[in-house]
C-alpha cells in the first residue's frame, strides 16, 4: 500500500542522505494504516516539487514522545545531538500534548525504496 505524508525540507533532505531512517508521528488514524512492507511517498514542504520513496520495515508504538526518545537514538530521527529537551519542545511546537494523549506515538522505521 502506498501512503502519502509531507515533510519540511531540513528532514527530507537527511532522509534522501540517508541519514534518518525513523519517522515520528502521531498513532492517529491516518498512520494506523500503515503496515511493514507499506511504500510511503514523502513530499518535500514548501515547494511540494520533490518527492522521495521509502519502504516501512518497522513499526515502533509508543504512549508519549518522552517514552519513545529515551528509547530511540537522536541520530537516526534526523537529530544528531539533540538533547532530551530540544527534542520534547520541537515536537510540541508541532503536536500538542492533547494529541498526543489522544493517540499516542509511532516511529516509522524505513529504508529508501
Amino acid at each position: 500500500m502506498l501512503h502519502k505524508m509531507s515533510l519540511n525540507e531540513e528532514y527530507f533532505d537527511l532522509i534522501k542522505s540517508g541519514q534518518k531512517t525513523i519517522e515520528i508521528r502521531l498513532n492517529d488514524a491516518k498512520r494506523r494504516k500503515v503496515m511493514v512492507g507499506d511504500t510511503i511517498e514523502f513530499t518535500k514542504l514548501p515547494d511540494q516539487d520533490e518527492f522521495l520513496k521509502v519502504i516501512v520495515k518497522d513499526l515502533r508504538n509508543y504512549k508519549t514522545f518522552k517514552e519513545m526518545y529515551e528509547d530511540l537514538p537522536p541520530s537516526i530521527m534526523g537529530c544528531e545531538g539533540w538533547s532530551l529537551q530540544e527534542l520534547m519542545d520541537g515536537t510540541y511546537d508541532i503536536y500538542s500534548l492533547e494529541q498526543e494523549e489522544q493517540y499516542g506515538v509511532l516511529a516509522i522505521e524505513f529504508r529508501l525504496a
